[in-house]
């Protein structure tokens, strides 16, 4: 049997930003997964400004390789919001004039990458790392709990691990945030959605806008398009789980109906060509508050249902959890103590800085489910500087809690100011 102060499940970007800024910290760490990387992984692809500015705080050197590699990632620098009566909201991640010969000279605000490419390049820095022990294909399917912390095993019981503190960064099928978090799926706190990928899409323009497109059919919820480096686009459609069951919505063919008969998509995907086949994912919502830590545990990302209820961002909350969970865990170490109590100020780090930005974002999600609502706000606040702020920095601004928390930015969103 392996004995650790702490072992990390799943070595996705929140379990790499927990398990590296552990090493950072001189603290040894056992890191589990059950896929061999690369491996795919379903999801829209785009690394925002937040998960940049993260690994930065802890490993400058990953984006500053990771910039240089264009074979592996896309950069964009802006996004477009299309709403039902086809008004367009811009929101530019560079200086007004900028030229497309400047951008070269220009950093990007985020880029999109394949996940199978991005956490592969992840999980090769915790391969460098001596502190880190990585253990690929190693699903664990029995957690014990023991009176000083768990015992994690797999199904051949080959590999035992017992360690005094588990961060689980296994995903939104999370059997450990299930079984210990007690964390349960809610369809009101959760989306549905697919991803595709294709070729030969036409119409993507010269400053690689990210694009999210609210339609009728998937309301509050929105088919989004992403460019892909060599010229392939990451396509998909999400919608909350429980207006999919209301709705009786088919994401597949609806989304195939829409982009083969639909004027906004007809002529960009008339010569496009469907890569793989169209995966199916969920993404547990962070729309309301939960306990995401216990004895000598705690939960990251998708598994502690952190994701952006109107943007779908997730790597960049689960890249922020990571931390937060490494950073309590020294604590814990230095002071001999895993009891709940004491974890339980993990909570409220995590939430100190995200939930006025998952706050509002549920609250637009809510809105956003009612076209006339939605049109509305497409029509009043298109050219709002502060509400294009506000959705300019879901997406690069790791800071945005500093201007919810501020009365007057408020006062400025109502009456355009």
């Amino acid at each position: 049997m392996i004995q650790t102060d702490v072992c990390v499940l799943g070595a996705g970007p929140g379990g790499v930003a927990a398990s590296l800024q552990l090493a950072k910290l001189g603290i040894p760490n056992i890191v589990v997964d059950k896929a061999v990387f690369p491996r795919d992984k379903i999801c829209g692809d785009a690394v925002s400004g937040k998960v940049v500015w993260l690994f930065n705080q802890i490993e400058p050197a990953i984006f500053k390789d990771f910039t240089t590699r264009n074979d592996l990632k896309a950069n964009f620098w802006g996004v477009k919001f299309i709403y039902p009566n086809k008004t367009e909201m811009q929101v530019d991640y560079h200086d007004e004039g900028t030229t497309v010969e400047e951008l070269p000279f220009l950093k990007p605000s985020g880029f999109i990458s394949k996940r199978e490419n991005f956490d592969n390049f992840l999980v090769n820095f915790l391969k460098k790392e001596p502190l880190i022990d990585l253990k690929e294909n190693t699903p664990i399917t029995n957690i014990e709990r023991i009176s000083d912390g768990f015992i994690l095993s797999t199904p051949d019981n080959l590999t035992q691990i017992k360690a005094k503190l588990v961060i689980a960064a296994d995903g939104a099928q999370s059997k450990f945030a299930r079984q210990i978090g007690h964390i349960k799926k809610e369809a009101r706190h959760y989306s549905g959605a697919i991803r595709a990928y294709y070729k030969n899409v036409k119409g993507f323009d010269d400053f690689n806008h990210i694009e999210l497109h609210y339609l009728k059919e998937f309301l509050p919820g929105y088919l989004w398009v992403f460019p892909l480096p060599n010229g392939e686009a990451n396509v998909g459609a999400g919608i909350r789980t429980d207006l999919i069951k209301k709705n009786n919505t088919n994401l597949k063919k609806d989304m195939l109906h829409i982009l083969k008969e639909h004027p906004r998509f007809k002529e960009r995907f008339k010569d496009a060509e469907l890569v793989g086949n169209i995966r199916g994912f969920g993404l547990p919502l962070g729309s309301k508050k939960r306990k995401i830590s216990g004895n000598n545990y705690m939960l990251i990302g998708d598994a502690a249902s952190l994701i952006d209820p109107l943007s779908g961002e997730g790597i960049g909350n689960a890249a922020i959890s990571g931390r937060f969970a490494a950073l309590q865990a020294a604590k814990a170490i230095q002071e001999n103590d895993f009891s709940e109590a004491f974890l339980g100020e993990y909570d409220k780090a995590v939430y100190d800085k995200l939930w006025k930005e998952l706050k509002i974002s549920s609250q637009l999600q809510n809105a956003f489910q009612y076209g006339k609502v939605i049109t509305f706000f497409a029509k009043r606040l298109s050219k709002n500087k502060q509400f294009l702020e506000i959705l300019s920095a879901m997406f690069k601004d790791v800071d945005l809690r500093k201007k919810l928390r501020n009365p007057f930015f408020y006062f400025k969103l109502l009456f355009n100011r």
